[in-house]
């Protein structure tokens, strides 16, 4: 895993790191809440960049799978490693089969 300390870049809101929503989880490598656009635990690697070391995305996934598997239950959710938004710095959200609806009142 990542040793060297964070390297953010200004202007970056995942850099930022701002404690807006609830926290589930942090270590040197990541941070884990609850995405304020997705209402749904987001994991975010603390390095500003989109292709981590495998051994990173592996525990932010790990640790991912802990959150939502505590919130919806072992197989009930799925990991969207897709960067919409912001899609320079690597982040992935684990998403229950509702969130669209219960998030944007779906169709």
């Amino acid at each position: 895993m990542t040793s060297e300390p964070p390297d953010p870049v200004a202007g970056c809101d995942l850099c930022e790191a701002a404690k807006l929503t609830e926290w589930f989880f942090e270590d040197d490598v990541c941070w884990i809440a609850e995405c304020e656009v997705c209402d749904v635990p987001m994991v975010v690697w603390r390095h500003h960049g989109n292709e981590p070391p495998a051994a990173d995305v592996d525990h932010m996934l790990d640790r991912l799978a802990v959150v939502a598997d505590r919130r919806w239950g072992e197989g009930n959710w799925s990991y969207d490693r897709v960067m919409r938004q912001i899609p320079d710095h690597f982040h992935a959200h684990a998403r229950d089969p509702q969130w669209w609806s219960r998030r944007f009142g779906g169709r």
